[in-house]
């Protein structure tokens, strides 16, 4: 099957062309006409497959077959994504497709200046992608509107219920029309992602290419075992043995991203990190230059596993394996991307042991594993054997069992006889001093009373 085949306009077959791409892959041959027909769609395949031009292509082809003529546009497709990262690569795929065809395109996500997303809207728009919780600002605020919003698409779905963005999506659709088209993308088919679509999808078409969860098979995978302590030596002899020049280094928090950084600097790497601390144009800038080469090593947590698109990434490295199995797959999905070959390796100490078992368990596979001759797989200590302490038995001196026999023994009786100090009590003194007996008082009365 060929792009043309797929009814696809002369426009968008000289940008695919432009991109080097000549035969689309499985699920954009089974995805595309399904937009063209007008049903909502649930897909689900492996990540790196091409799924957002599997909805980009015919989605920008079907909004240019009815160009409004209103001075100032507004949104009619409106592409939902989690991350900032994500939302960077399928606009930047959208304003590709949609310039060839008079179309303008526009993102709007959080941690940047939301005036310059207000002026942008202003000018008028056609396709908005956007991640759920700045769309809702702009929603409130009233400087977008939805109304008129012929396709929502879901992309990532699953990920963004794992951030918790169910709620934010269901209150985006409070501001839809009632008659839209639904298309719903996801790297993993899980039961939660049929009963959103369930609520959100009305009678879908469902496409599923591949198993549920998979890797893509283009990806080499192995563990090394090894010891917490030495993970830093490992991925430094790595990088500097095979003398690789793009390396993509997952960490599973921030603390941890920050602190291999800065010892890979120390060991003379060039490397960055991007987490969600950082800031959005510091993020953008360190993504430029690590994809220009201007950086061997990206150290990065999860929340850019889903957004990141890099052209050619040879390597990948769980310097930390993820809480969640199914991010593995999305981590390791940032390789062997376009059908090219990848190699992603895991640093697994003895307390990560579960987490790769249920990695193993999701992939219904054991991920091979190897031990490099520089690092054996024993407990270690910077390169030395760790050996059992003797026990010995230690003697008290002199002076401290003289000291223990003087305090165990009885006091003397002259000690236990000493009076104890009673303060003397003056005249200038009426709290606390002690008061002396007065003689009792006469008895009076008719018995106390005596004849003389």
């Amino acid at each position: 099957m060929s792009f043309e085949s797929l009814g696809l306009r002369a426009e968008l077959l000289s940008a695919i062309e432009s991109q080097g791409f000549t035969t689309p892959t499985p699920i954009q041959s089974q995805a595309i006409p399904v937009v063209f027909e007008g049903g909502d769609l649930l897909a689900g395949a492996q990540t790196g497959t091409g799924k957002t031009a599997a909805f980009a292509l015919p989605l920008v082809q079907k909004l240019s077959e009815n160009t409004p003529q209103k001075k100032r546009r507004r949104p009619r497709a409106l592409v939902l994504v989690p991350t900032r990262e994500l939302a960077a690569q399928v606009s930047e795929q959208m304003q590709t497709y949609g310039r060839r065809l008079s179309l303008r395109s526009t993102m709007i996500y959080g941690g940047v200046n939301i005036q310059a997303q207000i002026e942008r809207l202003q000018r008028g728009v056609d396709i908005v992608v956007a991640t759920p919780g700045r769309l809702l600002d702009h929603a409130a605020r009233g400087t977008i509107k939805l109304s008129e919003i012929e396709f929502l698409v879901l992309d990532e779905a699953d990920r963004m219920l794992d951030l918790g963005f169910i709620d934010d999506i269901k209150a985006v659709t409070e501001y839809l029309p009632a008659k839209h088209q639904t298309l719903l993308f996801s790297a993993t088919y899980s039961q939660s992602i049929k009963q959103l679509a369930d609520q959100l999808l009305n009678h879908p078409k469902r496409i599923e290419v591949a198993r549920r969860s998979i890797a893509a098979v283009e990806v080499s995978q192995v563990v090394y075992p090894v010891e917490r302590n030495r993970k830093r030596d490992i991925i430094s002899h790595l990088i500097r043995n095979g003398e690789w020049n793009q390396v993509l280094v997952f960490a599973r928090t921030r603390y941890s991203a920050d602190k291999l950084t800065a010892e890979l600097q120390f060991d003379g790497i060039n490397t960055a990190a991007i987490h969600s601390n950082k800031s959005q144009s510091l993020r953008t800038r360190t993504l430029k230059q690590f994809k220009q080469g201007e950086l061997r090593v990206l150290v990065a947590t999860d929340v850019a596993a889903r957004g990141l698109d890099i052209a050619h990434l040879p390597h990948v490295v769980n310097y930390e394996l993820p809480d969640v199995a199914e991010d593995y797959v999305h981590r390791i999905g940032r390789t062997g991307r376009a059908g090219e070959a990848g190699m992603a390796i895991s640093l697994v100490c003895p307390a990560e042991q579960p987490k790769l078992q249920a990695i193993q368990k999701l992939l219904q596979a054991a991920i091979p594993q190897e031990t490099l001759a520089e690092f054996p797989h024993v407990a270690i200590n910077r390169g030395m054997v760790v050996k059992p302490r003797k026990q010995t038995v230690s003697k008290p001196s002199p002076k401290k069992l003289a000291a223990k026999a003087k305090a165990a023994a009885p006091r003397t009786k002259k000690s236990a006889e000493k009076p104890k100090k009673v303060q003397k009590s003056t005249k200038s003194r009426t709290i606390g001093r002690k008061r002396t007996e007065a003689p009792p008082a006469p008895k009076t009365g008719r018995r106390g009373q005596r004849s003389k």
